[in-house]
Order: structure tokens, then C-alpha cells, then sequence
């Protein structure tokens, strides 16, 4: 998983792919695209004020101090073929409208939930289920253990079993690493999908 210089001579440089890591506010956004990055990620990060906090409703996260006011920008290399950008949304309502600029060129999209706030999560989910994205579920174990059955989880989301519904830690880089192939496999199997109903 360590990133190599590309140094062969003449050869090509990995494929760059867009991958968008989305959800509600305070999730695990940022720390995902900390915890893979092989560059320092570019995060922006804000200060949360008394007058922020009472609009994005914080009081389920009374640690987090920060906020992600743009985007977080990172990047790993997955091996001699393929380099993924990812692209963190930010979580609050009221930065919605970056989402369609920051989804824009995104093969597929890592949509995180935690549990323990379940009606911050459907805005995230609805929206790549309208926007005809390839995206996966993934449910951010920030106890280390999973509060509710998978089944239950698809159920409250009204996720269609046509969407990949896992589980990681968004503090462990293998885990990360993980659930970013586990969206590349459903890019790739929704392609090849739509290409043999084509053909």
C-alpha cells in the first residue's frame, strides 16, 4: 500500500480517478482522507462558533471543535495503474451546494454514516441515489463495534441491496484502504452492468 516513485522509464503514469468521500456533519470525513492520504491533505478547516454550532447541531459531537468549511483534497496510489483523488464534501446543510462542483468527474462516492445520528445521514444518501453516482454505504465504527445489524441499518436508510453496506474505521488506514476498493468494485462492476445491457 506504501506509495513508490513511478521511476520505470517510459512508462505511463497510474490512471487518475475521482472518488468522492461524503456525509453528514461530523462523520469522519476529514479523518478518512488524513488517515490514507500519501500527501499532507489539504483540509479547511474552521473553528466552530457558538452561533455555527446551534445551526449544524454539534451536540452529538460535543469534541469537535473544527468543521469542514470547502472540500478536503488527498490522494493515494493503489498500485502502477490507478491514483485516486479523493474529494471530502463538506457535512453541514448549508454548504450543499458545493456538493454538485465537488461530485463533478467522480467515478464513484464513499458515503459515510454514524449510526448514533441517523437522520443526519439521508440527506448524503439520497442524494447520490438521485444523482445516479455509483456510491457505498460505510458505517464509521467510531466505539469499535458495529451499535446496529447492517440489515437494520439498510432498512432505516432505505438503501437498495444494489448498494454495498460496510463497515470501517475511518481512523485506520487499512480500513480506509478497504472501503475505497470496495467502491472502485462497484464502479467497475456497475460499468461492466451497464455495458452488457448495452451491447
Amino acid at each position: 500500500m506504501d506509495s513508490k516513485p513511478y521511476t520505470e522509464p517510459g512508462a505511463r503514469p497510474p490512471a487518475p480517478v475521482k472518488i468522492v468521500i461524503a456525509g453528514g456533519f461530523g462523520v469522519g470525513k476529514t479523518t478518512a482522507v488524513s488517515s490514507i492520504s500519501e500527501i499532507k491533505p489539504l483540509t479547511t478547516e474552521a473553528a466552530i462558533t457558538s452561533v455555527a454550532a446551534s445551526v449544524d447541531r454539534t451536540g452529538h459531537v460535543p469534541a469537535k471543535t473544527t468543521t469542514t468549511v470547502a472540500l478536503d483534497f488527498g490522494c493515494i496510489t493503489i498500485d502502477e495503474e490507478v491514483k485516486l483523488y479523493l474529494f471530502g464534501t463538506p457535512g453541514q446543510d448549508r454548504f450543499g451546494f458545493m456538493w454538485q462542483d465537488l461530485v463533478h468527474g467522480a467515478l464513484g462516492a464513499l458515503v459515510i454514516v454514524d449510526t448514533r445520528r441517523m437522520d443526519d445521514c439521508y440527506p448524503a444518501v439520497d442524494y447520490f441515489e438521485n444523482a445516479g453516482l455509483p456510491f457505498v454505504v460505510a458505517v464509521n465504527m467510531f466505539d469499535g463495534a458495529l451499535g446496529h445489524n447492517l440489515d437494520d441499518v439498510r432498512w432505516a436508510l432505505a438503501v437498495s441491496d444494489d448498494v454495498p453496506l460496510i463497515t470501517f474505521d475511518a481512523r485506520q488506514k487499512l480500513s480506509v484502504r478497504d472501503a475505497l476498493l470496495a467502491v472502485l468494485h462497484n464502479t467497475f462492476k456497475k460499468a461492466r452492468a451497464q455495458a452488457g445491457a448495452g451491447a
